[in-house]
């Protein structure tokens, strides 16, 4: 299974998203899954790639033309797919993941969580996607979430598109 991750490329962030990132890398390698990620050599991505590749796993990274151009391509990108922006990015990771699981991040990260579990409802894709709620990081946005849908704003049920795993172990309860 190709997993995409969508997650910060900061540095200075709760160290513990590391550890948390690192064990997730190594379980997908572990289980044969291959991670798809931004590509960049910062933060929750270049951690969840190198935990990967040093476990044997695979990486795919969908690199926009501005990471290239900077020099911040990942060393722990198996397989590079360029793209013009962060819109192609977008469609190319929707296009090669079978799941995507969020861990935090921000604006980039939301933006990615967004499109996907949109194009969910409308029903271009049906495949999961995860909020990886590490040490409660999603909270704020799991209450802004249960807001809108209280208002009405949300067709059905928010749950149906985008599901919340508070550790590893409800992950692996979503993908085997």
């Amino acid at each position: 299974m190709k997993i995409c991750v969508f997650c910060s490329a900061n540095e200075q962030i709760d160290p513990d998203f590391f550890v948390m990132t690192e064990e997730l890398g190594k379980w997908a390698a572990d289980n044969g899954h291959s991670i798809v990620y931004g590509g960049v050599n910062q933060g929750l991505m270049e951690c969840v790639a190198k935990a990967t590749k040093k476990a044997g796993g695979h990486t795919i990274g969908v690199v926009p033309m501005k990471v290239e151009e900077s020099g911040r391509t990942s060393d722990y990108v198996d397989v590079e797919i360029p793209c013009d922006n962060l819109t192609d990015r977008k469609q190319l990771m929707m296009d090669q993941s079978d799941a995507f699981i969020a861990l935090p991040g921000g604006l980039g990260t939301l933006d990615e969580v967004f499109t996907i579990a949109a194009s969910a409802t409308i029903g271009y894709h049906h495949k999961p996607v995860i909020l990886y709620n590490m040490k409660g990081f999603w909270n704020h946005l799991i209450a802004l979430l249960d807001d809108l849908q209280a208002k009405g704003m949300i067709r059905g049920e928010w749950s149906d598109y985008i599901r919340i795993a508070n550790s590893l172990e409800e992950i692996k309860q979503t993908i085997p």
